[in-house]
């Protein structure tokens, strides 16, 4: 059938749009800021639960498989019992979760309870972009798209400040806790204030075989992913689950070619827009996770900055990211998707060919400058992929495209850990010795090479017991150099894909309204 959406107001004359967006903005933040607010709490809870660093990585890990399993399904239930209803189940699910985590007694617990926290995160996101694709008409809907990413972005960014108050001033379950007040708000606020509950999609059965295969699939890459950086790309424990992914994602496609009711149909794909803004949304999420990752390292290692002055060094990309998004959608108001996602993606690019030019010696030169490029491009970016994604999706598959969304955004996040990590500690491995000796260190053998690679590659330093201090010096600043040319390279990479999807963009018609599309199921 022909399903076409209008332009007109979704709502009833007591409704308003802006105040469902106020309301769901508590549930939003919620799931943002735990994405982040854990990586403060870590030590915290090792120490207190006695877990090991693999275990304390299965923390995030968990969250992030538990999330990303279950987006697209999830959006797919919203459309079938209604975004408002979901929307609930997620916020209160995710509350009554973050409490069993901070009352977790032990790490098998706690990464269990953290898994179930990512699936009802899933829940929640979907449906609530799901709500904003109903409630506002074209005219508006980017700029609701930038509230919406704005409130993400300043979440994200906020996580790590607010966590560290929270642990320092309590301990880690108050990272946690802090989710009961503020998911009782939204569960309140979401009762009395969201538009009644309406199914979007009608259709009389569920495509449980897509699930399954959408479901393995999803699992293997993120699986492969997470494995990568500390197995290595050709380890049994990275190919197996990613080729299994692999095969499951062929699977899955060939099944919504013919299922009579698919999860996903491959007829949305027939916009240019969305898929477009698909490639572009993964591209831009493993630059933005990638770079942030490394400059952590960068600015912490190698120029010994503490926590708080990393952030605020990192403060011009993260204060864009949170204010960028809300402005730049008056730019799709007036010139459509192409020119602003492509003038986006070529600041972000240009941003990454000059943070490669950052240095081992000295300041961190015009790192401000190249943070402000790349803030304020991917915050256009963020928007205009989103709105080609959500917006040139019918309104029955809202909950879908929503969940499609935000799992490219944590698979781009992922690759752009695993693929940026490989680049660099490729070179730190193969570069490592000949730094040193070239230092005036002693030249270190192969398994010390080894042993010493990880560590570099985050921009630490291996100072061996009785080493005299200036060979400690040596090592530091060939250490450091290592890091920084392997980051370097790095930075070239996602620069390059950068331009690549700006060339994607640009498939996009001149001035191409957002919104809107006619798309056949």
């Amino acid at each position: 059938m022909s399903v076409a959406s209008t332009a007109e107001p979704r709502t009833t004359p007591q409704e308003n749009p802006w105040r469902s967006l106020v309301v769901i903005a508590f549930g939003i933040m919620m799931v943002a800021l735990d994405g982040t607010i854990v990586a403060v709490a870590n030590p915290a809870i090792g120490t207190s639960l006695g877990a090991t660093l693999a275990e304390l990585q299965w923390v995030t890990h968990g969250y992030l498989l538990g999330l990303a399993v279950c987006l697209i399904t999830a959006g797919k239930l919203a459309d079938r019992l209604g975004h408002r209803r979901l929307y609930l189940v997620g916020v209160a699910g995710f509350t009554v979760s973050s409490v069993a985590i901070g009352l977790s007694s032990g790490t098998g617990m706690l990464i269990g309870f953290r898994v179930v926290q990512g699936a009802f995160g899933a829940a929640l996101m979907p449906a609530a972009l799901g709500m904003l694709r109903a409630a506002f008409p074209a005219t508006l809907l980017n700029r609701a798209l930038g509230v919406f990413s704005g409130l993400i972005g300043t979440s994200a960014a906020a996580g790590p400040i607010v966590g560290g108050l929270l642990v320092s001033s309590f301990d880690w379950q108050a990272a946690f806790f802090v989710n009961l007040p503020v998911g009782v708000l939204a569960l309140t606020l979401g009762v009395r204030y969201l538009p009644p509950n309406r199914p979007t999609d009608d259709s009389s059965s569920f495509d449980l075989l897509g699930v399954a295969l959408l479901t393995v699939c999803t699992f293997g890459i993120v699986l492969a992913l997470v494995f990568a950086p500390e197995h290595g790309w050709t380890s049994t424990a990275t190919v197996v689950p990613g080729l299994a992914g692999v095969v499951f994602g062929v699977a899955f496609v060939l099944w919504q070619l013919r299922a009579p009711h698919p999860l996903m149909p491959m007829s949305m794909f027939r916009s240019v827009p969305l898929s477009v803004g698909t490639v572009v949304m993964l591209i831009m999420a493993l630059a933005m996770f990638g770079v942030m990752f490394f400059l952590t390292f960068y600015v912490q290692g190698v120029h010994g900055f503490t926590a708080l002055e990393a952030g605020l060094q990192l403060l011009p990309l993260t204060a864009l990211l949170a204010v960028g998004p809300p402005l730049a959608s008056r730019l799709f108001d007036r010139f459509g998707l192409r020119w602003p996602i492509l003038g986006g993606l070529l600041s972000a690019a240009t941003a990454m060919f000059g943070m490669a030019t950052l240095s081992a010696d000295g300041g961190t030169g015009l790192l401000p400058l190249w943070l402000t490029l790349l803030g304020a491009g991917l915050g256009i970016v963020m928007v205009g992929a989103t709105d080609a994604v959500i917006g040139n999706a019918p309104v029955s598959l809202a909950g879908v495209a929503s969940g499609m969304q935000q799992t490219l955004l944590q698979l781009g996040g992922s690759l752009g850990t695993a693929i940026l990590g490989a680049v660099v500690s490729g070179h730190v491995g193969g570069n490592l010795a000949g730094q040193l000796t070239a230092a005036g260190a002693p030249t270190p053998t192969p398994a010390q090479v080894a042993e010493w690679q990880t560590v570099v590659a985050q921009g630490g330093v291996v100072i061996p017991p009785g080493t005299a201090p200036a060979t400690a010096q040596a090592i530091t600043h060939a250490s450091h150099l290592t890091f920084v040319n392997g980051m370097s390279l790095a930075f070239v990479v996602a620069g390059v894909a950068l331009t690549l999807a700006a060339a994607i963009s640009a498939l996009l018609k001149r001035g191409e309204p957002t919104g809107e599309a006619v798309v056949h199921v």
